[in-house]
C-alpha cells in the first residue's frame, strides 16, 4: 500500500539539515578551546566531549527551550523562554553565536515554512523584545507545522552534532569516516536526552557545566582560531 509522508517531513528535513547556512560552520561553542589544550585531539576525545555537550548543555539550553516554546500559549510566554535562554549563555561569544545564527534561521524559516507564530516571533525580535535563537526559530516552525515533540527534540539536537561533528572534522582534524562513527554513537545519546528533556523541571532550564562555559569564555582570547566561538 502506498502512504504519504506527513505534510511537515520535508520542511523539517530541511530546517534540520546540518548544511543549513545559519553560520554554524563557525562555531565551536567552545570545542576549539578544548583542542587547543590538547584535551580533544582524536575520534575518541571528540566522542566524549560531544556526549557531555548533548547531555548538559543542549538538554537543559536549546532542548529545553524547544519544549517549553511548544508549551508557551501566549506570545508573552515564547518571549520568555526568549529571554531566559539569552541571559543563560554567559559566555559572550556563545551568546553573540545565538542572536546571529536565530537571525538566519528565523529567515530560513519564515521561507520555509511561513506562518503567523513565526511572524510574531521575527516582529519581537526586531523590535528588539526578543533576542532571537535558532532553537527557538526552529520550534516556532516546528509547532506551527503539528510537529511532535520528540521528533522537532530528535532532529534538532542531531542536526546540532553534526554541526559540531562537521566542525571537528576541520579542527582536530578528524576524518570523514571517523566522524560518521561519532555520529553514529551519538544516536543513543540524543534517543536519551530528548527522553530526558520532557521530563525535567522549568527550574532546570539553562543548568550548564561550569568548564564548559570556562572553555567558552577561554575562547574570547585564545590567539589562534579557526572558529568565532
Amino acid at each position: 500500500m502506498n502512504s504519504a509522508a506527513p505534510s511537515y517531513l520535508l520542511p523539517l528535513l530541511q530546517l534540520s539539515d546540518s548544511a543549513l547556512p545559519t553560520g554554524a560552520f563557525s562555531h565551536s561553542l567552545g570545542l576549539e578551546t578544548s583542542l587547543h589544550r590538547g584535551q580533544v585531539h582524536d575520534e575518541a576525545t571528540f566522542a566524549d566531549w560531544l556526549t557531555q555537550f548533548i547531555r548538559i548543555q543542549l538538554v537543559h539550553s536549546d532542548g529545553m527551550a524547544i519544549r517549553l516554546a511548544l508549551e508557551a500559549d501566549t506570545e508573552a510566554g515564547l518571549n520568555r523562554v526568549d529571554r531566559e535562554l539569552h541571559a543563560a549563555a554567559l559566555p559572550r561569544e556563545v551568546r553573540e553565536a545565538g542572536v546571529k545564527m536565530g537571525a538566519r534561521m528565523l529567515d530560513i524559516a519564515l521561507a520555509v515554512a511561513p506562518s503567523a507564530g513565526l511572524g510574531r516571533y521575527a516582529d519581537a525580535v526586531a523590535r528588539g523584545e526578543c533576542a532571537g535563537h535558532p532553537s527557538l526559530a526552529f520550534a516556532v516552525a516546528g509547532k506551527s507545522l503539528g510537529v511532535p515533540l520528540g521528533e522537532l527534540l530528535t532532529t534538532y539536537l542531531f542536526s546540532t552534532a553534526t554541526s559540531l561533528t562537521q566542525n571537528a572534522i576541520r579542527g582536530i582534524p578528524l576524518g570523514q569516516s571517523a566522524g560518521q562513527r561519532v555520529l553514529r554513537a551519538a544516536h543513543g545519546e540524543v534517543r536519551d536526552a530528548v527522553v530526558l528533556i520532557q521530563v525535567l523541571e522549568r527550574g532546570d532550564f539553562g543548568v550548564t557545566a561550569p568548564g564548559l562555559e570556562i572553555a567558552q569564555m577561554q575562547h574570547e582570547r585564545q590567539r589562534a582560531r579557526m572558529f568565532m566561538s
